[in-house]
């Protein structure tokens, strides 16, 4: 893995993925698989890595988050109870390649629009989220993150915002807790199904939980960089054209 021509510029921008997701409550794996995307990984490094990744610094994201009193417990169960083992099933298969490449890439404009804030607003007026509602919502999500390699924060966080199910700092303190468990069960499911985690997976947690740590803490302190979340969602839109059309 780490033998992928310019490997240094992918681990230098590396904790500058993991620091602009974990200070809105995020893992990364999105950002992660959108990198090695651009550097030619393949697709079976690609999903056991980013869930790796996502489980540090999303686990990070969500310390910090927690501190500051965000975290709604209920909202997170509602969602929870079906994604996880969706989450496990999603991970125990594998998908042709040139599939994987495309649902990615669809999945990436969730996170594209997520760095440019068309999902930021908040609203005072917040509604309950009805038991059928979570566990659907949940459910979906979670498959889809095993299946692709995400802890589908990209979608959940979206999803709360524009259904006023909670506001910015609580749906990132849901989003990084619901990544964390959805990133672990589908990694149990994809080493189940065989799949090996590569020894260099955990140099590249070290250097992502580098950003991760300052971005969970900034984030959670009302702190982040417009310009560089624009940069951000630059790459991740190179990395989705490239997915569609190679």
């Amino acid at each position: 893995m780490l033998q992928t021509e310019n490997i240094y510029l992918f681990l230098l921008v590396l904790p500058i993925v993991s620091f602009l997701y974990s200070s809105v409550g995020h893992g990364g794996a999105s950002g992660y698989l959108a990198l090695m995307a651009l550097f030619s990984f393949s697709p079976e490094t690609m999903k056991p890595t980013a869930l790796l990744l996502n489980l540090f610094v999303a686990g990070i994201s969500f310390y910090y988050f927690y501190k500051e009193g965000y975290f709604n417990k209920k909202l997170f169960l509602s969602f929870a109870i079906t994604s996880i083992p969706l989450a496990f099933i999603g991970g125990t298969i594998e998908i042709d390649a040139t599939w994987y490449k495309k649902i990615l890439a669809i999945l990436l404009v969730f996170a594209i629009l997520k760095m440019l804030n068309v999902f930021g607003k908040e609203t005072k007026n917040i509604k309950e989220v009805k038991l059928w509602q979570g566990l659907l919502a949940g459910g979906i999500i979670g498959f889809f993150s095993g299946l692709i390699g995400i802890g589908g924060g990209i979608i959940l966080t979206p999803l709360i915002l524009l259904l006023h199910w909670g506001n910015m700092k609580e749906a990132a303190a849901v989003s990084a807790l619901f990544i964390w468990v959805n990133s672990a069960a589908g990694l149990v499911g994809q080493i189940s199904s065989g799949i090996q985690i590569e020894l260099e997976s955990f140099v590249l947690v070290a250097i992502a939980l580098f950003g991760g740590i300052l971005g969970g803490y900034y984030g959670s302190k009302k702190w982040n960089d417009k310009k560089l979340r624009y940069m951000l969602a630059f790459v991740l839109i190179i990395a989705c054209v490239k997915l569609l059309f190679t």
